[in-house]
């Protein structure tokens, strides 16, 4: 029987407040047949859910079209909620409606903001402590029908109504580029209001709008005050509707809160609450009227990505007494949040929890790679039976936790872990019968969790946690396969866009917050491009490109302008091979030359601009840009390829670049193979690849025919390697390769994170190449598998719920090296499948069409495409990967 499942609207299943003048839909597709293809699909927009004030209906449209569907236009009115059914037709079966769907507008524009920007008199309150905000209001019969609460703040916001947070969000309203544009958010409070008199109320802490960013001691970044606006829009049985709204009505007072920094973590003074305060009958002798504010410089849009939420909760595994008598927490796990925790003490005693991510080679508390960040909570006592506590606007990056003055003796279960990132989608499984492989991928996805709050960090723990372009391009490929990001990242680069110069250059930093002349490094600024078309690959989403196209043209536009030649990129500063093994002592800067990687990124970026093109339907740009492309690739060819047809720049992630950029062909792509075959055999196949080559190494190599040697690398497990991170008991990616050496030692104390994402990059690979699951066109409409097959693993199972449905790869091999794969391909797509080189196979579990193939499975290299289903192989491939052993080469 043929149903729908999963509707979304723009990612969203019911989405509230959202600005989208034209929302599109995405749905699934459930049918126990194979090769199943929708033929048809109807649309209806309704003001009721019953359907008697149909607004818009498409009728029936012929399309396969499932994803990214434009609903029938109609006018959407601003705070008016929208129901949606949806039905499809195959060649034989239609679906009944699928209802009970709806999507709700907020404010829409700013112009239709009421309210009010305001903020508490500086001299009523110390410029580091929290202000409150709240206002009474009387509400009478008759009742209620919906009540929706819009607002935002210069800072971040707590909001409750009537003693209660309305929401389980955290970190609102993000960080954007507040210069251009702040996000607002809309709560349905329908449920909080009360007949009689109510309290909204409101707690703001400084956030990124005010605190410490970066290393250079920048504070108040964006202005100089905390501020609010908040309208509360409520509509009784009647549709008559009451606004309260920030004004000068209302009044501020001060909170227990009296720091709070995103870096240093926050101070807070029990004595200092006031029960009550957020409720109606509460003294307001010590609160004064609030002022008008300045209003900050961006616009106001509605929220464009995933809120923060909690995720997770853990529990300490160890109390540690270290050598010097410091008392100690481990978690167990690298984790990026805060810590609540329960205390009983006297009155104004004051307790400080330090975190920080590893111990020192004694067994000691080290916090020197956290610089000038103090990821500290202090916490004074009032004195109850029993006190509760967590931080309401910090975050900390850590493992372990310092207890500095704790009274009486510490108990285990008095400390949680609560762990904070955006409340992206999991999307995708990876396992196997390796289990250090399986950490390794454990410790990919959770540095994907630690620096995907709110803005794409390069880390989360020390005074940085800044949205490094360069780290974001590198793994968004396999941030795709963890979770669906596309809200996450189209808001990013959205300011990415904003951030963006007249000249088209590109900071190294999203939002941007370091000096005028961070901008513009190769393999950095081309985030701006790679991003998108990432983006587009793997979810369908052209609306992606057509947002972001204009910022790509403008980096390859301002690549083309930079020094007297314009096809090749040799000035201006980069950023090189970051951190490459093959860097010269006392440099962060790889060897690999940098006008090279500048050149090579420089043809990447303008193929991929000419492919958008053509995509878009641009036809003009889409030839000029291929044009480009191709005489960048000349120009490489003539500055960097010998005579005889060899690379001038002898290094593996030099090798790497060309191969995977299809830098280099014929004769000359050849000798590039063979030549980065040697420079690994040099290496006892281990890597010396920074941040630009290794996303691309296991990749260039397998594109080469030696996935022997990726496999080699992916196993070793000494230094340098993924696994001896692992071996060192590794809960997430670490930024060097070495960030503890073999003596508990560290590379060193500046630069030294130990929740670095950029190497999980090759979590990409593993699922494209070692579980099979791979993109063949746009948003997985058809799915490419192809695993390579190892004796170094018995099994590997993989899954990925693309927009059209789950997609899972699972292969088995027996000690005699049969394999037995089994593949799901969702409906409404179909499965290229690639059979490697066998010698024999048998297809159970196959379609008809299936029966007609198996005589040609025999032969080699055979491609099948499928329909949707679910399908069995067993076979004995001939082409089994092995392991390269070679003595560990040290370095």
């Amino acid at each position: 029987m043929l149903s729908i499942q999963n509707v979304r609207c723009e990612y969203q299943q019911q989405p509230l407040g959202i600005d989208c003048q034209k929302p599109r839909l995405c749905w699934e597709l459930s049918s126990t047949r194979r090769s199943m293809v929708q033929n048809a699909y109807q649309i209806q927009v309704s003001l009721d859910s019953n359907f008697t004030s149909i607004l818009a209906d498409s009728r029936r449209i012929e399309s396969s079209e499932s994803i990214h569907v434009n609903m029938p236009h109609f006018e959407a009115t601003p705070t008016t909620r929208y129901y949606y059914r949806v039905k499809v037709w195959s060649e034989d079966e239609e679906s009944d409606w699928e209802k009970d769907l709806w999507f709700e507008t907020g404010l829409q524009s700013e112009s239709n903001w009421q309210a009010e920007w305001i903020t508490i008199p500086p001299s009523a309150i110390h410029p580091d402590q929290s202000p409150r905000f709240r206002k009474s209001f009387t509400y009478e019969l008759p009742n209620i029908k919906s009540a929706r609460l819009y607002t935002t703040a210069a800072g971040l916001y707590e909001a409750r109504l009537n003693g209660a947070r309305i929401s389980d969000t955290y970190f609102a309203p993000g960080w954007t580029n507040y210069n251009d544009r702040i996000q607002y958010q809309t709560y349905d409070v329908t449920d909080f209001i009360r007949n009689g008199e109510n309290v909204l109320a409101f707690t703001l802490g400084k956030g990124w709008y005010r605190s410490n960013l970066g290393w250079e001691d920048k504070i108040d970044i964006y202005g100089k005050e905390s501020a609010l606006l908040a309208e509360l829009h409520i509509i009784n049985d009647n549709n008559e509707q009451t606004i309260i709204r920030s004004d000068t009505t209302w009044k501020a007072g001060i909170s227990p809160i009296l720091s709070s920094e995103i870096y240093h973590g926050e101070t807070y003074d029990a004595r200092l609450e006031q029960p009550g305060w957020d409720e109606p009958e509460f003294s307001l002798d010590d609160w004064v009227s609030v002022i008008h504010a300045e209003k900050p410089k961006g616009r106001i849009v509605s929220q464009e990505n995933e809120p923060v939420r909690k995720q997770e909760h853990l529990t300490p595994i160890e109390i540690i007494r270290t050598p010097k008598g410091q008392t100690v927490l481990d978690f167990g796990q690298n984790m990026v949040g805060w810590v609540h925790f329960r205390i009983q003490g006297k009155r104004g005693e004051t307790v400080s929890l330090r975190h920080f991510e590893v111990l020192d080679a004694d067994g000691n508390v080290y916090v020197d790679n956290l610089r000038k960040a103090k990821q500290t909570v202090s916490y004074t006592l009032k004195g109850d039976d029993k006190e509760e506590f967590e931080p309401f606007f910090s975050f900390q990056g850590f493992q372990y936790v310092e207890l500095i003055d704790f009274p009486g003796q510490v108990q285990l279960e008095d400390f949680t872990g609560i762990v904070l990132h955006s409340d992206m989608q999991r999307i995708g499984t990876f396992e196997c019968s390796d289990e250090l492989i399986n950490q390794l991928q454990h410790n990919i996805v959770w540095g994907q969790k630690g620096n995907f709050l709110d803005v794409p960090t390069d880390c989360p723990q020390r005074d940085e946690r800044l949205g490094w372009t360069g780290d974001a391009q590198m793994f968004i490929s396999t941030a795709s396969y963890l979770y669906n990001v596309v809200p996450f990242f189209k808001k990013w680069l959205r300011d990415l866009s904003s951030e963006q110069g007249e000249d088209g250059s590109v900071p190294f930093v999203i939002p941007h917050v370091l000096n005028e002349t961070s901008h513009s490094s190769a393999a950095w600024g081309d985030a701006a491009v790679i991003c998108p078309w990432v983006l587009y690959e793997n979810y369908g989403d052209k609306r992606i490109l057509e947002e972001q196209f204009g910022s790509m043209k403008a980096w390859v536009n301002y690549i083309h302008q930079q020094g007297d030649d314009p096809y090749l990129w040799n000035t201006g500063f980069h950023f090189g091979d970051w951190l490459a093994l093959d860097s010269k002592p006392g440099s962060y800067i790889g060897a690999t030359e940098r006008d090279f990687i500048a050149t090579a990124f420089y043809a990447y970026s303008a193929k991929l601009v000419s492919k958008a093109a053509h995509v878009l339907g641009l036809e003009a740009d889409h030839h000029h840009y291929k044009k480009l492309h191709s005489q960048v690739q000349d120009a490489f060819s003539n500055e960097f390829i010998t005579t005889n047809g060899r690379l001038a720049v002898p290094t593996q992630t030099a090798h790497i670049l060309a191969l995977n950029f299809d830098l280099v062909t014929g004769k000359t792509r050849e000798r590039t193979e063979q030549k980065l075959k040697q420079l690994m055999s040099d290496a006892n196949y281990h890597l010396k690849t920074g941040f630009v080559g290794t996303p691309y190494l296991n990749f260039a190599l397998t594109k080469a025919g030696h996935t022997d040697i990726a496999y080699t690398l992916l196993f070793q497990d000494d230094y340098p390697s993924w696994l001896y991170q692992v071996k060192k008991g590794a809960t997430t990616v670490w930024e060097h390769w070495d960030g503890i050496k073999e003596d508990g030692g560290f590379w060193s104390a500046d630069m030294n994170s130990f929740n670095h994402y950029a190497y999980g990059s090759i979590g990409d690979w593993l699922y494209r190449k070692v579980a099979g699951i791979d993109c063949d066109k746009p948003g997985y409409q058809r799915i490419r598998f192809e695993p390579h097959f190892t004796n170094e693993l018995r099994w590997v199972k993989a899954s990925l719920h693309t927009l059209y449905g789950q997609v899972t790869s699972a292969w088995k091999m027996d000690e005699d090296g049969r394999v037995k794969w089994s593949i799901d391909i969702p409906p409404n797509t179909t499965g290229l499948v690639q059979f490697p080189v066998v010698s024999a196979v048998n297809v159970r579990e196959g379609s008809t069409q299936l029966a007609d193939i198996e005589g040609l499975l025999q032969l080699e290299d055979v491609t099948a495409e499928l329909g949707s289903g679910s399908y069995t192989f067993n076979f004995e491939p001939t082409n089994i990967s092995t392991k390269l052993h070679k003595k560990a080469v040290k370095y």
